[in-house]
């Protein structure tokens, strides 16, 4: 039996797909003689889309469109990588160059077919591969699949958007909507937000890792079904109303058949029982997600599989029963350059035997419990006509080297039918119909269903509940306390989470913060959070005031993973300088807008030595810093550089550092990765190979200082997230994140989507269509 290495890196590995493991053979009938009849693939082009499936995935990177550094990383990695690589050649072959790709936006996007192997070979793709790393956990470069990215760039995100993510784990396409949540680097507190939620809690982990990468206060990790995720209530005005989101991102569970080309076992586990299964479960997640959707609001659903019946029919069903109240949207002219395949009216559907059916009444009583109404295409011609089931879209891999994937966007024009209804209908047991789906808005949502604000009002006996359940926590909710959700109204799996504790308006704690800072009179520190209802606060966190109204309005139903950035750590030493808080790096560029006091502009040498030496002298800085630093209390500082138009050559983009002024020295309190990143912006050469035990030694005071505080503090929920990262790294037989030199960039994501892959295998939505476990709910 032959054996090969691992190609899922990209490149064309003969040997097949292997590293110690037996060759997959890349054949499935079933699969075959399913997609030829429903000719999703154009006359012509079979064998080209099969000969596509059958090749490595390119590994595809996105350049974090997020403060102007994006457009810095871009030029290093055009200006200095990529002229490093061309014309290199290894082993006799020529190193194919990577390529943007032409449909995403200001080339931020780019896809190479460089393997692991590859990657380890010169030192030119050495350098590369550690640039992909350390930019990686900066949170500046994303390992996303190409078609990924697609969903986000259709959802129109706007700064002022509420945006629901339903499905949201591992967190990649959350990332792109927090960068476009802060388009504008000027707004510290965009008016918008995003609540991103996952079923299961051990992925919502690996979702807190993703999104803080990015430090932004305007996020909020939730763990809910999707199918059933409750109503929340925010405050307007002193009204309680309902809270609908402008954008909701519904990236369903699917049968993955669109990603063959990485999640190789898919050939042999391939058969349409997996979206037989599914088909119930995603109609029940995207009809739960257009409930939720504000009117005139944007819902993007998606899946990364090519089968009508998890596409075209969940979409077909949804809009027959919102009876006009949806539309799809016409997005042809959207993303030009992306080579696209309208969707299908017509298809059929198969049992796992072969067995085909072209309409409902065909299928026999015993079969009925595995086939529904909702998976056959409407035969009305003039309803079919209205729906414009083309405006879909459907990815082939062939057309453009990438994997399968499906998208819909649909557009709220009015309420949904059932949400009109008068308040005594919501109180009848459901009718049995010959189509089990259209009551799934009211019977299968679990826990409750959306009502207009109108009708809460007049249902005085849900009121009455209503009133009696807040009066417990209406105290809490004076105190500014978030704790998590009794565990009698709903199970809670996972780790028990820490309340949310609001800083109150008169707490002793702020006032040294503020006048050592001199913070502006309009900083929201209503806004500050902890995660300790007693005891001493170590860590103090801030949340955008939209994100704090959420949490207080609905501490009692909403499971809340993590919310926050880090902007304050309670610093011993500092209070004899006049605070006990220093400013951390993750916060500062939300913080950095209001502070007034203890900036420190320097020049861009000076940055060369805080950033490369660990606590420099005074006298090794420029003259005008020193003479900054002279008059200035000890203590935590702000070191800013801006950038000079009259010297192109420097780093055009600002940077922004915490510090620290001792009596004869100056230091940056900045992670490694971070230090790295701005010292390759600065073209300052910092590669080193094999740098595996000067990275046991170069461990900065202050990672030194944030551990022995975790410690002190008990586990908080980035050593929760960390620790379960690591375990289930481990589980798959992979180095922990910690020996950051043996991965590169891909590698990294690769082990959060194979962990995505692995959780999803054991998620109970499956059990809940049907009780063949072969479905691998698979979700990019």
């Amino acid at each position: 039996e032959r054996r090969g290495r691992r190609a899922d890196g990209g490149g064309a590995f003969p040997q097949g797909w292997a590293g110690g493991y037996p060759e997959i053979v890349k054949e499935n009938e079933l699969f075959e003689r399913y997609y030829r009849e429903l000719g999703i693939v154009p006359a012509g082009e079979w064998d080209a889309f099969m000969a596509a499936l059958r090749e490595p995935l390119p590994a595809t990177l996105r350049i974090t469109g997020y403060r102007s550094h994006a457009r810095e990383i871009l030029h290093c990695l055009k200006e200095k990588y990529f002229r490093e690589l061309q014309d290199l050649e290894v082993d006799g072959q020529k190193v194919e160059m990577p390529q943007s790709l032409s449909w995403y936006p200001e080339e931020l996007a780019w896809h190479t077919n460089l393997s692991r192997k590859i990657l380890r070979k010169s030192p030119q793709l050495e350098k590369f591969h550690q640039f992909l790393v350390s930019e990686t956990e900066c949170g500046n470069i994303s390992r996303q699949e190409a078609v990924s990215m697609i969903p986000p760039l259709l959802l129109n995100v706007s700064p002022h958007h509420k945006i629901l993510d339903m499905c949201a784990a591992p967190g990649s396409k959350t990332a792109q909507l927090i960068e476009m949540l802060h388009a504008d680097m000027n707004v510290p507190f965009p008016n918008g937000f995003i609540i991103a939620n996952d079923v299961d809690n051990k992925r919502c982990y690996l979702l807190v890792h993703q999104a803080k990468r990015l430090n932004s206060p305007c996020i909020m990790v939730v763990n809910h079904d999707a199918s059933s995720i409750p109503n929340l209530q925010i405050d307007v005005d002193g009204r309680k109303e309902i809270l609908f989101y402008d954008r909701i991102l519904c990236d369903v569970p699917c049968s993955g058949d669109g990603t063959m080309r990485k999640n190789i076992d898919v050939w042999k586990k391939w058969t349409t029982q997996n979206s037989l299964q599914l088909h119930g479960l995603q109609l029940r997640i995207a009809t739960r997600g257009v409930e939720q959707l504000a009117e005139g609001g944007r819902m993007v659903y998606s899946t990364c599989s090519l089968n009508p019946i998890e596409n075209e029919a969940v979409i077909a069903s949804l809009l027959e029963k919102s009876q006009g109240a949806l539309e799809l949207a016409d997005v042809s002219s959207e993303l030009p350059g992306l080579k696209r395949m309208p969707g299908i009216t017509k298809w059929k559907v198969m049992l796992k035997d072969g067995q085909w059916f072209e309409e409902w009444k065909d299928v026999p009583s015993n079969r009925q419990t595995q086939i529904r109404p909702t998976m056959f295409p409407v035969k009305d011609e003039e309803k079919l006509k209205a729906m414009n089931l083309e405006r879909c879209l459907r990815i082939l891999p062939h057309h453009q080297n990438t994997g399968g994937f499906f998208v819909a966007v649909l557009i709220k024009k009015s309420p949904m039918p059932w949400n009109k209804r008068q308040p005594k209908v919501h109180q009848k047991l459901p009718q049995r119909t010959g189509d089990t789906e259209v009551t799934a808005a009211n019977s299968g949502n679990g826990s409750d269903c959306i009502i207009e604000a109108s009708t809460l009002a007049e249902n005085e006996e849900s009121k009455k509940m209503q009133e009696l359940q807040n009066l417990d926590t209406e105290q809490s909710k004076k105190e500014g306390v978030c704790g998590p959700p009794p565990s009698k109204k709903m199970k809670l799996f996972g780790f028990k989470e820490d309340p949310f504790v609001f800083l109150p308006e008169d707490d002793p704690l702020f006032l040294p913060i503020q006048k050592f800072y001199a913070l502006d009179p309009s900083f929201p520190k209503m806004n500050l959070l902890t995660r300790t209802q007693e005891g001493k606060k170590r860590q103090l966190y801030m949340v955008s005031k939209e994100l704090r109204n959420v949490l207080l309005n609905n501490s009692e139903k909403m499971k809340v993973i993590n919310t926050g950035i880090k902007v304050w750590s309670r610093n011993s030493d500092g209070e004899q300088f006049g605070c006990a808080f220093r400013l951390a790096q993750e916060g500062i560029y939300t913080l950095y807008p209001f502070i007034h006091a203890r900036i420190i502009n320097v020049c861009i040498e000076d940055v060369k030595i805080l950033l490369t030496q660990e606590n420099p002298f005074l006298s090794k800085f420029s003259s005008e810093t020193q003479k900054k630093v002279k008059d200035m209390a000890m203590g935590s500082i702000v070191l800013k550089y801006d950038p000079d138009p009259e010297k192109p050559h420097d780093l055009q983009c600002p940077i922004v550092l915490c510090g620290w002024q001792g009596k004869t020295s100056l230091r940056a309190f900045v992670p490694k990765n971070e230090r790295l990143h701005y010292l390759r912006m600065m073209g300052v050469e910092v590669f080193k190979a094999k740098r595996k035990e000067e990275d046991l030694e170069n461990k900065t005071e202050e990672e030194v200082q944030q551990r022995l505080v975790q410690t002190e503090e008990g586990m908080d929920v980035e050593d929760k997230e960390h620790d379960l990262v690591t375990k289930m790294e481990a589980e798959i037989g992979e180095e922990s994140s910690q020996s950051h030199v043996a991965h590169s960039a891909m590698e990294i994501e690769n082990k959060i989507e194979d962990l995505d892959q692995s959780s999803k295998k054991t998620n109970s939505h499956v059990s809940q269509e049907g009780k063949d476990t072969d479905a691998s709910n698979m979700k990019d």
